[in-house]
């Protein structure tokens, strides 16, 4: 891939993902496959004017050993300078940039129970920093190619091949391959945002799902919920975009108000495994009986991870017909493959799709319906054949039709 290329899909991440402000502190998640774009990353991050940046490595393969190796008690607990660093995150409120390019397949094999436990035991430990810190502070997930994701998705091409064609892939996806990335960001964000306008128009009650795969799902809408997409600004007033790429329009619903059944379009990468051919049926809002025909109780150990986790705390519409979709890939990584269907998210609701979040408390906008929980996992719903109607004050509405818009 060409380094001019890289540069820009680099400086894309930090001025427009992140958008990084003079003398704010950065802080990247990344795995070991692109240190060299890892390097550019920083420095673009400099160039803007950061005045510390701060890298964290990851690799599954060590996942795997702590978790075999580790007692109960250390996995599934945090030190004083873990604590601290959650602690330097609500009072410095830095750049948080999350490079994704794990394998997809890179923790099987690993104990899932003791993960799940660990996880759960974890939760309510970091929660109340996570909360201080909601909405506060700009943050981006992007992607970059590992060697074994790229094989997955090419397994016909030679490493290089494949992880050469991951990145056209990427940068393609993310507006990121063209002369001006920025002005070709500034433009989707405007289509994505009078695309979301349209639909808090329609003052919609209820979100009923329906298709010739069995899914039938209806889901209650907040009252002061408000469809959001594209750039987010954040309590300190700076816009940001969190997710490169991203097609959504999205909402949180109301917690308790889910009925029917839901089936699964894709994989769920969750945990470095995948969760494949599953449905989940809601009643009362809370997820109640599911199946999986692969890690079921993968499935069951998402659902159950916490009091919040069984609840809906996301729905996002996505055309069929669109950039990701059209590339005919099945990326086994949530954060293409959401942005390629209509998904629902499982756990956390977010408080700015609340109408005048920014004058509101957390608490508050949890008490009009905004799920609460320590995870959000999206599960893609979407595909050619989806049907979703907005029930409104004024009488059902088409809002999807056979996969695409219906407006």
């Amino acid at each position: 891939m060409k380094k001019a290329t890289l540069r820009n899909y680099a400086r894309l991440i930090v001025r427009t993902g992140v958008n990084v402000q003079k003398g704010q502190e950065v802080f990247i998640s990344a795995e070991l496959d692109q240190p060299a774009f890892v390097a550019m990353v920083v420095e673009e991050a400099y160039r803007a004017g950061a005045k510390r940046v701060v890298v964290d490595w990851s690799y599954q393969p060590l996942t795997k050993l702590h978790v075999r190796h580790q007692p109960m008690k250390v996995l599934g607990g945090m030190s004083d300078w873990e604590l601290a660093r959650w602690q330097h995150y609500t009072e410095a409120l830095p750049c948080r940039i999350y490079l994704l390019s794990d394998d997809p397949d890179g923790l099987r094999g690993v104990n899932q129970t003791k993960l799940a436990k660990a996880q759960m035991k974890i939760i309510p430990i970091i929660k109340p920093y996570r909360d201080k810190i909601e909405n506060r502070y700009q943050w981006c997930i992007a992607a970059v190619p590992g060697r074994a994701w790229a094989k997955k998705l090419f397994p016909e091409k030679r490493a290089g091949q494949a992880i050469e064609a991951l990145w056209e892939a990427i940068l393609q996806t993310s507006r990121a391959d063209g002369d001006d990335p920025t002005a070709a960001w500034q433009a989707h964000n405007r289509a994505l945002q009078s695309r979301c306008a349209h639909l808090n128009a329609l003052g919609i009650r209820k979100l009923h799902y329906y298709g010739d795969n069995g899914t039938d799902l209806t889901v209650g809408m907040i009252p002061e919920g408000r469809f959001r997409g594209g750039s987010e600004t954040s309590l300190q007033n700076i816009v940001f975009n969190p997710n490169i790429p991203t097609e959504e329009c999205f909402i949180s619903p109301k917690r308790g108000e889910a009925e029917g059944v839901v089936y699964a379009t894709k994989p769920l990468s969750y945990q470095g495994q995948l969760i494949e051919d599953f449905w989940i049926r809601f009643a009362g809002g809370k997820a109640v009986e599911w199946h999986a025909e692969k890690n079921e109780s993968l499935l069951g150990d998402l659902i159950g991870m916490d009091e919040g986790s069984a609840y809906l705390g996301e729905c996002a519409l996505v055309p069929h017909d669109s950039p990701i979709s059209n590339l005919g890939l099945l990326f086994y990584n949530t954060l293409f493959d959401e942005n390629a269907a209509c998904h629902l998210a499982l756990g956390l609701g977010f408080a700015d799709t609340i109408d005048g979040f920014e004058n509101r408390t957390l608490e508050e906008c949890r008490a009009l319906g905004v799920n609460d929980s320590g995870v959000h996992e999206d599960f893609m719903i979407g595909y050619a054949g989806l049907n979703i109607d907005a029930e409104t004050d004024s009488g059902t509405v088409p809002v999807f039709r056979n996969g695409a818009w219906a407006f």
